[in-house]
């Protein structure tokens, strides 16, 4: 069952990216760019995709296991350390040049072409050399 849900839940994810725009990089890349020509409309996505999550953190704090029955796991922690500084900067650079941010990326991999591929590949050798370096 949980495999069914997990599948089921990406597919509903990618859809909705790719509805949404955000896996289109000159879009993603026109919303990033606040001094040239600035598109906003994903700031309609980024709230529809906040709100909904603020009330689901708010419904799964006061429950002590999943729908399907498997406790949380752990808060993450709220330190802004050197690692949280780097990893979002990193983050940054990459969705500003690539125009793709993991989800996305992942969910053009159908139609991007070499380049969807080629960010995805450098995506997953960054993880990899992470924690390798970690």
């Amino acid at each position: 069952m949980r495999i069914l849900i997990s599948l089921l839940s990406g597919v509903v994810f990618g859809l909705g990216l790719m509805l949404s725009g955000m896996t289109d990089t000159q879009k993603v890349q026109g919303f990033l760019d606040i001094f040239g020509e600035w598109d906003p409309t994903l700031i309609f996505v980024l709230g529809g995709a906040v709100l909904p999550m603020v009330v689901a953190w708010r419904i799964a704090a006061k429950r002590e296991r999943s729908p399907l029955g498997e406790p949380y796991p752990a808060a993450p922690s709220h330190r802004i350390d050197r690692k949280l500084i780097l990893g979002a900067l990193m983050f940054g650079v990459g969705w500003g040049l690539g125009g793709f941010c993991p989800g996305p990326a992942i969910a053009s991999l159908s139609y991007a072409g070499p380049g969807g591929l080629v960010f995805v590949i450098a995506m997953f050798t960054g993880m990899a050399l992470e924690r390798r370096i970690a």
